[in-house]
């Protein structure tokens, strides 16, 4: 295996980009579990316990709202249409709509009675308008979770009413708000909503990032003894937009003050940057039985990254190849793995291919160069 290990300063000519020594620092939370992510680049900016399986209360209701979406998309029925309201659904506990049994409901007043006020009530009548019942509703949620590759992801529910077998991790979740706002940008504006009204009942929000004017536009609260309180929430700055996740805290405060601190430091803290452009040449990879000794490595397409604004870290790229490569090469063939390496983040990993094409040697040339290699002992 050889090593090509380039110091990002060293580079500097080539990515544009200059860091002012000043130690990145590092932000803690009281969540048991959380995550902020870029929604561009997907770099995760910071991570604790992002992996743990945990209740998802309410946070389940971004996974419904994006199945109904879905079926707003295909056209199985429109904002502008009812569905009734069944007994189950009317019983429900719990945040609460408040829907009448055998009434019918305007969909766009139930898709605003799930998102801004959370209605267990309503998150029903959606599910039994989409699937028939709730049960048939919760098969479509799973079929969807692994679909958009939430793979630690279970849900037994339409509302995130606690189950034992209803669960997810923050990192599925971040995975699950990113797909909601890039799927559906048009339905996503309702997660933006302050306050809803039905049957007279005016109810806020209870997205406390929405009232802190720091850009934040979603997603989703949740709560229940046994998961703590936790949100999803998201929000840009100069165009540039993050998805954080959280869970586990004690109280709405803590709620309200952890999601705030983390979404502000991943808006404020990073910026996106190309640091390599497609078919640009990294380093050269040494080859043999080639007519040329070496070949260029580089990445298919622009490779953008998340950097912090301020820091000192040495920013490394590290590529990573069995070599040397034996001729002939195709221009495209994946030869390695390029390592971006910022201390305080996760290593990020990109495939690296041959820039151009290396023919081989002919008969002879290589029957010459397989002794040189004896001889050297390689």
């Amino acid at each position: 295996m050889h090593k090509i290990i380039c110091s990002f300063l060293a580079l500097a000519s080539l990515f544009l980009l200059l860091i002012p020594s000043i130690a990145h620092a590092q932000i803690e939370t009281s969540a048991k579990q959380a995550i902020v992510v870029d929604s561009e680049t997907g770099i995760i900016l910071m991570s604790k316990n992002a992996d743990e399986k945990m209740p998802t209360s309410s946070m389940s209701k971004v996974i419904t709202m994006y199945v109904v979406f879905e079926a707003l998309k295909n056209g199985s029925f429109a904002l502008g249409d009812t569905l009734p309201v069944s007994e189950k659904a009317w019983r429900m506990g719990g945040s609460k709509m408040f829907v009448e049994v055998d009434k019918r409901v305007k969909v766009e007043d139930l898709v605003r009675g799930v998102i801004v006020q959370s209605g267990n009530d309503a998150t029903v009548v959606l599910a039994e308008g989409v699937a028939g019942t709730e049960g048939s509703f919760a098969e479509m949620l799973n079929s969807k979770a692994k679909e958009l590759g939430m793979g630690n992801s279970h849900f037994a529910n339409a509302s995130g009413w606690p189950d034992p077998d209803h669960y997810s991790t923050a990192r599925d979740l971040a995975s699950l708000g990113q797909a909601m706002i890039s799927d559906f940008p048009d339905l996503y504006k309702y997660y933006a909503e302050k306050e809803f009204t039905f049957n007279n009942i005016k109810q806020a929000n209870r997205n406390p990032l929405l009232y802190r004017g720091i850009g934040a536009d979603g997603i989703k609260t949740g709560h229940t003894e046994a998961a703590g309180y936790g949100l999803i929430g998201s929000g840009t700055e100069n165009g540039r937009r993050v998805v954080v996740v959280l869970n586990g805290l004690e109280d709405e405060r803590a709620r309200a003050e952890e999601s705030a601190k983390l979404l502000e430091w991943g808006l404020k803290r990073f910026e996106n940057k190309t640091l390599v452009k497609a078919g640009e040449t990294i380093e050269d990879a040494e080859v043999i039985m080639g007519k040329s000794q070496t070949v260029g490595l580089a990445v298919k397409e622009d490779l953008r990254l998340t950097v912090p604004k301020m820091s000192g870290a040495n920013i490394q790229m590290q590529i990573k190849y069995d070599g040397p490569v034996i001729a002939p090469i195709k221009q495209g063939q994946e030869i390695g793995m390029l390592e971006i390496i910022i201390p305080g983040m996760e290593t990020i990993s990109q495939p690296v291919f041959a820039a151009q094409d290396v023919a081989g040697l002919g008969l002879f040339a290589k029957t010459v160069a397989k002794a040189k290699l004896l001889i050297a002992g390689r």
